[in-house]
């Protein structure tokens, strides 16, 4: 497999450290606020990351953590008086509510940097014990760049190229040794929560909160690290410079970073005001729609949000799982065929696992993976079409299409499909019973009841076949 190093800027051969194991760490939310259509893309791109690598056979530990305490969720807790751990506990729920319906794991391990403060000061302590940090008075403790001979060489930046504040957004010179310097912990200011430290009373720095979490739960070292592409500078950055600083020993083999969701050309971010929340979008598009149309881009390539392209998703999703449903209404209803239509099936069975394979080897092309889906669901209508392929055909071209979906997070029928209600099921007899009777109008109306209940049933050789809509 190879995947795309966004610190050699070259696709790298992916050789884990330790043989069949892989550790990845992926940034993940500061929860002051629902999350949007930017925020959910890095959560479904690493999630299918670390699918794929556990259907290679790899045992993945995959942390994932909460950024519970900065300077948004401060404002926001001073805003609606509540505290900040308040409006943690509210929007990590909501977290899960939408990580969930996007149909994304969880993590091995997903800690908060609340609940990590005696591996932040420590980590801390060992940077100021090794001449890497030093102490503004009345300020914080600050990480002194010009100390790592390397800094910038995930970001390709210099110290010359480096604006004030080394990333600390609005931050000013005042105190600092060099311009991008940046706080690794910040004094207690009126209003804050704060934690005691052998420095003083007060709270981690956005990038030094990971870098703890990283090594407390992971190690020094790790095979991959993930996120978007707006964090590669500062955010990533400084992660390396800390725990390179600290550890003696590289942060990441491999950086991964997916790129932008886009409205009308722009990233789409809160700043900007130019967001779509994912909880605001179900309301139109299942989550499923919402994961499908993640998906069909490559993850470092920007995809373009719109209606359009979201109904588009639908459209294709509905493809897949119609197949599905054929294929599993068939191999339950149909008369045996006699297997003349087995050979090209199988063989479209087993062509679109190797392509699978091989696309998603490429850097986790999901978007050529998607294609081969689709050569199977095409094989798969024809051979059902034909009713000459063998039930262990057909159900070896189900179990397929239910591996490969299930690599890239996509469910074959929600929960709600997985049985028709006992109601639906009353109704289609009583229609099946009133077409018997040639009762026509009575057959319509009864149809028209399921339609209006949310499902379809369509009339085959093999008796009634009933969808969700």
């Amino acid at each position: 497999m190879k995947l795309f190093n966004t610190l050699t800027r070259t696709k790298d051969e992916f050789r884990p450290m330790e043989d069949g194991k892989v550790k990845i760490y992926a940034c993940g939310p500061t929860v002051y606020n629902f999350f949007h259509l930017g925020n959910a893309r890095p959560l479904v791109t690493f999630d299918t990351l670390r699918r794929y690598l556990e259907y290679r056979g790899y045992d993945v530990t995959f942390c994932q953590n909460f950024t519970d305490v900065d300077d948004k969720m401060i404002k926001r807790a001073n805003e609606e008086g509540v505290t900040v751990k308040d409006i943690a506990e509210r929007y990590i729920k909501e977290y899960y509510t939408d990580a969930d319906g996007l149909n994304c794991r969880r993590p091995t391990f997903q800690p908060r940097a609340t609940e990590s403060m005696d591996a932040i000061i420590d980590l801390v302590q060992t940077l100021y014990d090794k001449g890497f940090a030093y102490v503004i008075e009345g300020d914080g403790v600050y990480y002194d760049v010009t100390k790592k001979e390397d800094y910038g060489k995930l970001s390709h930046y210099t110290l010359e190229d480096l604006q004030a504040g080394g990333g600390e957004r609005g931050a000013s010179y005042e105190g600092k040794k060099n311009p991008g310097d940046f706080a690794i912990w910040k004094f207690k200011k009126e209003g804050e929560p704060s934690w005691p430290s052998p420095w003083g009373e007060g709270r981690p720095g956005w990038h030094i909160e990971c870098s703890a979490m990283i090594k407390k739960y992971l190690g020094d070292s790790i095979d991959i690290h993930g996120g978007g592409q707006d964090l590669i500078f500062p955010h990533h950055e400084n992660e390396i410079a800390q725990s390179e600083a600290a550890n003696g020993c590289s942060l990441a083999n491999f950086w991964v970073h997916n790129a932008f969701v886009n409205v009308d050309g722009e990233k789409m971010s809160k700043s900007l005001g130019n967001f779509f929340l994912v909880r605001d979008i179900v309301a139109h598009f299942p989550y499923e729609v919402i994961r499908f149309f993640i998906l069909s881009g490559h993850y470092r390539m920007p995809i373009n949000f719109s209606d359009e392209l979201l109904k588009a998703s639908q459209t294709s999703l509905a493809r897949i799982t119609t197949c599905a449903a054929n294929l599993k209404f068939n191999l339950e209803n149909a008369a045996e065929g006699d297997g003349s239509a087995d050979e090209e099936l199988l063989k479209a069975v087993a062509e679109a696992k190797e392509s699978f394979i091989g696309h998603m080897d490429d850097d986790l092309n999901t978007a050529d993976a998607i294609t081969d889906i689709f050569g199977l669901v095409k094989a798969a209508n024809t051979a059902v079409a034909s009713g000459k392929a063998s039930k262990d055909a057909l159900s070896k071209a189900y179990d397929m299409l239910a591996e490969l979906t299930d690599v890239l997070g996509i469910k074959l029928a929600s929960d709600e499909e997985d049985g028709i209600p006992s109601e639906i099921t009353e109704l289609v007899e009583q229609r099946a019973a009133a077409k018997k009777e040639k009762n026509w109008a009575e057959a319509d109306r009864i149809r028209d009841l399921i339609t209006s209940k949310g499902y379809s049933v369509k009339d085959t050789p093999q008796g009634p076949q009933v969808e969700k809509l």
